[in-house]
């Protein structure tokens, strides 16, 4: 092995250090994005392989390869869950137990009976294999952020094609035993990849995540944590720009009676009402509407390309629908009502601040009419 060979080495592994490193510290401070743990621990896995495969290049033995080889493979496994992790939010643990598992089956027993030249053939292939399934999952993923991912997808490959070429040469020379670590052009070209590759990939990762942050902050700013509907300035910013239609109509709810439940129950059992009414709402939408909590026990529902008749009943389900909800309490069983009034926008277009307040108009006329029903605005539809 030269120096030159060496020193790449070291340089693989130091990277490999200062990823994990880096990443673990990004993790305490988001502890959300538990993908980032994963793959902190997969770079710590890579750095462990250097170190042995390091001591294996000195002094070649099956217990240091069979090391090298467990926390390579083991080591892309977990990258393998990561970016799984990543792109699904699930758990990584069975993707990269199946991993590790699959791959040191196949090349732990060469490595032990001897024949290390087949041993790592095998490990590059393996390694390879993990590196492209990586990609694919990012692949999978590109809708979030496309240039990004579609760039960490191309980097996990380029490596996982440089781990191929270093299974070739070893085939290509044939040699089944060693007795050394492979030394040959495609494992320095391999190092450069990996260092190459393993630079972009961070960055890429790292801008990823904190585009993903920025996401979640804005989607947190726009929704109501209670319900997990939007809130009313998500409400008004995907409405309150262009004027409503015609075929547009606003629909706002009104729980019936709440301040009473708050005071005999509890704000923790008018909290369990508030998500259950928005349980009830979003089960009855369609994709094209969009459903709010304006605040308190107020709640709007925007319907496009709709009629009144269908209106009407979409309302009456919901309404219907929430009164036969039965809602445990400590003390006994408790049902709710809800009201709801609802106007349209106009031929010519209206301002969204106008159908809302002639949905409220329509609202409280049933509420004065003796709640648990459902009104319509006096220009259901303007000409």
């Amino acid at each position: 092995m030269s120096l030159d060979y060496n020193s790449l080495l070291l340089a693989v592994g130091f990277s490999a250090a200062c990823l994990s490193l880096t990443l673990f510290g990004i993790w305490l401070t988001a502890r959300t994005e538990k993908f980032l743990l994963t793959w902190a621990i997969s770079a710590l896995l890579i750095v462990g392989d250097v170190v042995i495969y390091g001591d294996y290049i000195e002094t070649p033995g099956r217990i240091l390869g069979i090391a090298t080889f467990t926390l390579l493979l083991v080591g892309f496994s977990t990258m393998l869950g990561a970016a799984y992790q990543f792109r699904s939010g699930r758990s990584p643990i069975p993707l990269t137990v199946f991993g590790s598992c699959i791959s040191l089956a196949i090349a732990l027993p060469p490595m032990a009976l001897g024949y290390d030249g087949l041993g790592f053939m095998f490990e590059n292939l393996l390694a390879a294999l993990l590196l492209f399934a990586t990609a694919y999952q990012y692949w999978m993923g590109r809708t979030e952020a496309p240039v990004p991912i579609i760039g960490l997808a191309v980097l996990y490959s380029a490596t996982g094609i440089s781990f191929v070429l270093c299974a070739f040469a070893l085939a290509w020379d044939g040699k089944l035993v060693l007795g050394h670590a492979p030394s040959n052009w495609a494992e320095d070209l391999s190092l450069v990849i990996v260092i190459a590759s393993m630079t972009g990939i961070g960055a890429l990762s790292l801008a990823l995540n904190q585009g993903r942050l920025a996401r979640h902050h804005r989607l947190d700013a726009l929704t109501d944590p209670l319900t997990g509907l939007l809130n009313r300035r998500a409400l008004f910013d995907l409405n309150g720009g262009a004027p409503i239609g015609a075929f547009t109509a606003v629909v706002v709810f009104d729980l019936d009676g709440f301040k009473a439940i708050n005071d005999e129950f509890g704000h923790a059992t008018g909290d369990q009402v508030l998500k259950v009414f928005a349980e009830e709402l979003a089960e009855n939408l369609r994709p094209t509407d969009v459903a709010a909590r304006m605040g308190g026990e107020e709640f709007a529902l925007v319907l496009r390309r709709t009629l009144p008749e269908t209106v009407e009943l979409t309302a009456e389900r919901i309404r219907i629908a929430f009164a036969a909800r039965v809602i445990e309490t400590e003390t006994r069983h408790l049902t709710c009502t809800v009201s709801a009034g609802y106007a349209f926008g106009s031929k010519d277009g209206m301002s969204f601040d106008k159908v809302l307040s002639a949905a409220d108009k329509a609202l409280y006329a049933a509420k004065r009419g003796g709640r648990n029903r459902v009104a319509a605005s006096t220009f259901r539809r303007a000409s």
